[in-house]
C-alpha cells in the first residue's frame, strides 16, 4: 500500500499558481523563486510545445515541484479556454509589468519580490535537461 502511495505522488502533476500576489507570499514562506510562464495554450504552436516538451517533462517537473512557485499567465483566444474576468485582469497586468514587448511564450524567474532574475523568449534551443539545469543555477546563486 505505501508503494502504491508513493507511487502516486511522482504521478502528480505539478501545481500553478494563478494569483501572482499569492505565488510572491508563497515563495517568500518557502524561500523559493517563481517561475513565471506567459503562453497561449490554444493558438501558440511554441508554447504548446514548451509546455509539452520542457514544463511536463520529469526532469523539470521533478525540480518545479520542490523548488519553485509556478505562474502561468495565459492568454488563450477561444472564448471557452478563457479564464474568469479575474483572472483575465491578473493576466493582464502581469503582461503590462513583465511583458510589454508580448512575446509568447517568454518565461521569467523571479525572486519573491518579483524581480527580473532571468528570462528566455521563445522556445528554449537547448535539450529540457539543460533547460532545468539553467533554471537550478539561477536558484542555487539566489538562495
Amino acid at each position: 500500500m505505501k508503494s502504491l502511495l508513493l507511487s502516486l505522488l511522482f504521478l502528480l502533476p505539478i501545481q500553478w499558481e494563478s494569483n501572482f500576489e499569492t505565488a510572491k507570499k508563497t515563495a517568500k514562506e518557502k524561500h523559493q523563486l517563481i517561475l513565471l510562464n506567459f503562453s497561449g495554450s490554444d493558438w501558440c504552436a511554441p508554447c504548446i510545445l514548451l509546455r509539452k516538451d520542457y514544463i511536463e517533462s520529469q526532469v523539470f517537473t521533478d525540480f518545479a515541484n520542490d523548488h519553485l512557485v509556478l505562474v502561468n499567465a495565459d492568454f488563450p483566444r477561444k472564448k471557452k479556454n478563457q479564464g474568469t474576468p479575474e483572472q483575465i485582469k491578473r493576466n493582464e497586468a502581469l503582461a503590462e509589468q513583465y511583458n510589454k514587448q508580448g512575446n509568447f511564450p517568454f518565461t521569467l524567474i523571479l525572486n519573491a519580490d518579483g524581480k527580473v532574475l532571468k528570462t528566455w523568449v521563445g522556445k528554449p534551443e537547448v535539450s529540457p535537461e539543460q533547460w532545468t539545469a539553467e533554471i537550478k543555477a539561477v536558484c542555487d546563486a539566489n538562495q
